[in-house]
């Protein structure tokens, strides 16, 4: 991680670390940037953001920002992460800016940044444009006809995203009820369009953003009401969104919770039963639960596991030529079809395997078992370097090692620096669920202890 730039973009609290004045900087350093490599000196950049109420403000700092720099500007407005990403490519755009803090509460924002092809923009361009914003003194600003300006809302390529989405049903999805929580953000702007298409008795929630309302106990991160909701109602099963739209878990019929690891495994074994998955191979992370694994052998299909991060799953894929990949927090990556994790198209498969299967959710998630999980969040502050600095503690490293040894072979542990909040993650998991929330109430209150020091 950068000074600025985490796992998935730019982080913070709005006028509180992230505020107009580094949206600005951010804009005509990325327009530099990109500037070095496109052939007339002026990039174009789309935008879109989610439904916070500080959406507006970064949007016309960044804008500006871009504009005085010499770059084009296609405004998207509110619309999902993963369809800004598709327009970048879509439109042969320089790159492309989101303006979102996807799950994160209303109050903190972020800025994230995908290159021409509609990949996240790569480590070594970020950090040229750290240095950039850092750089003393005002950047360089064109003037007369150099300036840039706003070329368009781009809606055409908007229709061409829901297109898309909507013929990767291949025209198989069957008559589901359905249940939808849109978190109130991003996917607002899509849901109905996509979804409508479908033969499926559909039930939005949670489908009214404010501008304040966005994640606010609905979602992917808090998806007790939609399961509550799905079985009352008798829904086949229920879909959640997370506030930018790039994540989606499920519920079934009984309300049980299928997660992101779930759903690439039920996806999965359809997939190779197609012979579509790539290798018969699918990219988790370490945080992927044992069952998972275990479903995976017993299916002859290799699961391989990078860091934790949508970024390094899709590094993975690529480095392996797997089309199959991604996290337990819903992020999944259809690489044939997206080139990021896309919660109305991992939404869309989903529902044309459960029709294909003829089957309920709850019979194919049954399928791949779930071993106790303990997770476990120690607030930081401060920024990336206070959480490096704590990860690189050797009290913490022996305490761990110490853990380890007393669980010996019956479980794990994992401590990582969030990649996108003040927070340091602890997971312990094993199959006696009494064992991991003991380890992990002891690595919790160690980590506080340390924290307290900075």
């Amino acid at each position: 991680m950068g000074k600025y730039f985490g796992t998935d973009g730019i982080r913070g609290v709005v006028n509180d670390g992230l505020d107009a004045n580094l949206a600005f900087r951010v804009g005509q350093a990325a327009a530099m940037v990109l500037a070095e490599n496109t052939p007339n000196g002026k990039p174009l950049f789309t935008i879109g953001k989610d439904t916070r109420i500080s959406g507006d403000m970064l949007e016309a700092a960044i804008t500006a920002g871009l504009c005085s720099a010499g770059a084009d500007v296609m405004l998207l407005g509110i619309i999902p992460t993963p369809a800004v990403a598709f327009i970048t490519k879509d439109c042969e755009a320089d790159a492309g800016i989101v303006i979102s803090a996807s799950h994160n509460p209303y109050e903190h924002n972020g800025i994230k940044i995908f290159s021409g092809e509609g990949f996240k923009l790569s480590d070594e361009l970020e950090l040229k444009i750290e240095a950039l914003i850092d750089s003393e003194g005002n950047l360089p600003e064109k003037q007369y006809g150099e300036i840039g300006r706003v070329v368009g809302r781009g809606n055409e390529y908007i229709d061409r995203y829901v297109e898309h989405i909507v013929a990767l049903s291949e025209g198989k999805i069957g008559r589901l009820k359905v249940m939808i929580d849109c978190s109130n953000g991003a996917a607002t702007r899509t849901v109905n369009d996509i979804f409508g298409r479908f033969p499926i008795d559909l039930e939005l929630i949670k489908d009214h953003p404010n501008g304040c309302n966005i994640n606010a106990d609905c979602g992917s991160t808090h998806i007790e009401a939609l399961s509550r909701m799905v079985v009352a109602g008798g829904y086949d099963l229920g879909l959640a969104f997370d506030g930018d739209a790039d994540r989606c878990l499920a519920v079934d019929e009984t309300g049980a919770l299928v997660d992101g690891d779930k759903i690439m495994a039920i996806c999965g074994k359809a997939m190779a039963a197609e012979e579509k998955l790539s290798k018969n191979a699918i990219v988790a992370t370490v945080m992927s639960n044992l069952g998972f694994h275990e479903f995976c052998g017993k299916n002859s299909i290799e699961l391989c596991c990078a860091n934790v991060g949508d970024r390094n799953v899709l590094e993975m894929m690529q480095a392996r030529g797997y089309n199959l990949g991604g996290e337990q927090s819903g992020h999944t990556i259809f690489l044939d079809y997206a080139t990021t994790g896309d919660g109305q198209l991992t939404a869309v498969r989903l529902l044309r395997t459960i029709s294909l299967s003829g089957k309920k959710l709850s019979t194919l998630a049954a399928e791949i078992p779930t071993y106790p999980q303990v997770l476990k969040n120690v607030a930081i502050k401060g920024g990336n370097e206070v959480k490096k600095a704590l990860i690189a503690e050797e009290a913490l490293k022996n305490g761990v090692e110490k853990e380890k040894a007393t669980m010996a072979d019956r479980g794990r542990i994992l401590v990582r620096p969030s990649g996108t909040e003040a927070l340091i993650r602890v997971m312990v998991e094993s199959k006696h669920s009494v064992l991991s929330d003991e380890v992990a109430t002891r690595l919790t209150a160690l980590i506080e202890g340390l924290a307290s020091r900075y």
